[in-house]
């Protein structure tokens, strides 16, 4: 981890004298907020993240962001600058504060992992080993106070970080697990492999990839776990969302005689609004430390061991035989599909990502905000070395501006490609002036639909509305890029080929219509209104 995100404030200043003293680069970003959306972002592609703010009115602004990432498993490290040790005792009035100096840390031990008070320079060193060690371990975000007179205390010489160990496994539990799995893999003829975003967080990736070497199977992901692997592999069949995915999709896994779930969290959005219809009785499921076959359950099963155990036992499957079809079957924007644009055709959103799938590049990094953006990025089909960013589970709107600066800054050789609504940019927008500030050239998409599309499909109300902008003249604002307005298809090219040639943040905004949006979306307000009675 080589930089550190976070907004100035009294209580943390002797903390940042001594950052920027170090080889760790401070980026300042306008919020509290999104210095935790970009630390999620960081962490996302470089395995850990980090923000710091003041303590009190810094880091209660920053807890939203600190919530995603323990609901979506994101490594971020939380440090506030606290008031001095003897403020604890004394409790004076001071500013910031609350009374009780201890309520910021009783909230954040509600989503963190693991947290800590840091009371002295001597203690100091192990107590933040120990929870970076439970951040690592259990990819969650952990909570550090620094109080600012314990920043300067000397303190000894820490020995060298130990990174945590893969928790073993109960080999009883695992040997039973993998021989009750063999058996109905074994005798499975259609069987499928349903990998998801477990497998991204606890860097399985390569035992995943084996695993499909060996056997051969055919595998979908979820929107959590999409892009999990190169949405190239020849085994990849597309995206699986219950009743919201393709039909060969859908077809293909519910009349599998064999479900091999790996890493799946079953969230509404990962399953189509709980519509997976999965058949226990076929199903083997499992996660980062438990396995679920049929009716038995086994604990203490480390999902690396069991995907290690059935990769050595079983054998290759023929492509022809299991039924494998082209990926691209399973995705509905594909760059199998000739795109020709129609030069004065308004643009709709459909045509918009059938171009998109041709725009995106080899190894870029694709960030699609919750709602229309999340939804139709998620049914594209990724080039080699894609990653894909989206808070899938946790949704919460304009994400994915500071999510964008924390990848940009990650990985600065890779371009960074944001699909946002105007609805959700209008609550973070600011950082795009700290992505300015630092020379990162993202192409950014506004996707402008004239308000919160993703409420409209629930119930369209006038509290759905929201103050129109020129959002492509921020950057003139904010201090420099290239700025582009689009509404055909012809404009949109011609934009596309300025963002192309650019050597700077590229910022186009997209007119839509109001309720333009992919039948998914539509499918998920269906469901989110009938679940809240607002049918």
């Amino acid at each position: 981890m080589d930089h550190l995100f976070g907004v100035p404030g009294d209580f943390v200043l002797g903390f940042f004298n001594q950052v920027l003293k170090s080889d760790v680069k401070y980026v300042g970003t306008c919020n509290e907020l999104n210095a935790a959306y970009a630390a999620d972002g960081y962490a996302r592609i470089r395995g850990i993240g980090a923000f710091a703010t003041t303590y009190g009115v810094g880091e209660l602004s920053a807890i939203n962001g600190v919530a995603g990432a323990f609901a979506e498993r994101v490594p971020v490290v939380a440090i506030t600058g606290s008031p001095a040790t003897m403020n604890y005792r004394t409790r004076p009035l001071l500013h910031h504060t609350l009374g009780d100096y201890q309520v910021p840390l009783r909230m954040y031990e509600r989503v963190t992992v693991a947290s800590t008070q840091l009371a002295s320079g001597e203690t100091a060193p192990a107590e933040i080993d120990r929870v970076l060690s439970a951040c690592l371990a259990h990819q969650q975000p952990v909570y550090i106070s620094l109080p600012s007179d314990v920043v300067m205390m000397g303190c000894a010489r820490p020995s060298a970080f130990v990174f945590p160990a893969h928790a073993s496994s109960d080999q009883a539990a695992l040997g039973e697990a993998i021989k009750e799995a063999l058996g109905m893999l074994g005798k499975a003829q259609k069987p499928v492999v349903i990998g998801d975003v477990e497998l991204i967080r606890f860097k399985l990736q390569k035992e995943f990839a084996g695993f499909l070497d060996k056997t051969g199977f055919p595998y979908v992901t979820m929107m959590l776990g999409k892009a999990v692997l190169s949405e190239q592999h020849p085994q990849f069949i597309g995206l699986f969302e219950g009743e919201r995915s393709r039909d060969y999709v859908r077809d293909r896994v519910e009349s599998a005689d064999c479900i091999l779930q790996l890493g799946a969290l079953m969230t509404d959005f990962n399953t189509g609004g709980f519509t997976t219809n999965l058949d226990d009785s076929k199903t083997i499921s499992a996660n980062i430390r438990s396995v679920k076959i049929k009716h038995h359950h086994y604990e203490n099963v480390s999902l690396r061991d069991f995907i290690l155990g059935l990769s050595e036992k079983l054998s290759r499957r023929d492509a022809e035989a299991l039924e494998i079809h082209c990926a691209s079957g399973g995705c509905v924007h594909r760059h199998t599909e000739p795109y020709r644009p129609d030069a004065p055709r308004p643009l709709t959103l459909k045509r918009f990502f059938d171009r998109m799938s041709h725009f995106i590049g080899t190894d870029s990094i694709v960030i699609a905000e919750t709602g229309v953006s999340l939804f139709s990025a998620a049914e594209m089909l990724m080039p080699e070395g894609a990653t894909f960013i989206g808070q899938t589970f946790y949704g919460s709107i304009g994400y994915t501006v500071g999510a964008t600066l924390g990848a940009g800054m990650a990985a600065q050789g890779r371009r960074p490609v944001l699909f946002v609504g105007d609805g959700s940019f209008q609550v973070t927008c600011q950082d795009l002036s700290t992505m300015i500030r630092n020379g990162l050239k993202p192409v950014i998409f506004l996707i402008n639909n004239d308000g919160y599309t993703i409420e409209r499909v629930i119930v369209d109300r006038p509290y759905n509305d929201i103050q129109p902008w020129r959002y492509h003249k921020l950057v003139d604002v904010f201090g420099g890029g290239l700025g582009l307005e689009v509404r055909t298809e012809g404009e949109l090219e011609d934009a596309l080929g300025k963002a192309a040639k650019t050597d700077s943040l590229a910022f186009i905004e997209i007119h839509t219509g109001r309720l333009d949006c992919p039948e998914s979306l539509r499918s998920a307000g269906r469901s989110m209104a009938k679940a809240n009675q607002l049918e």
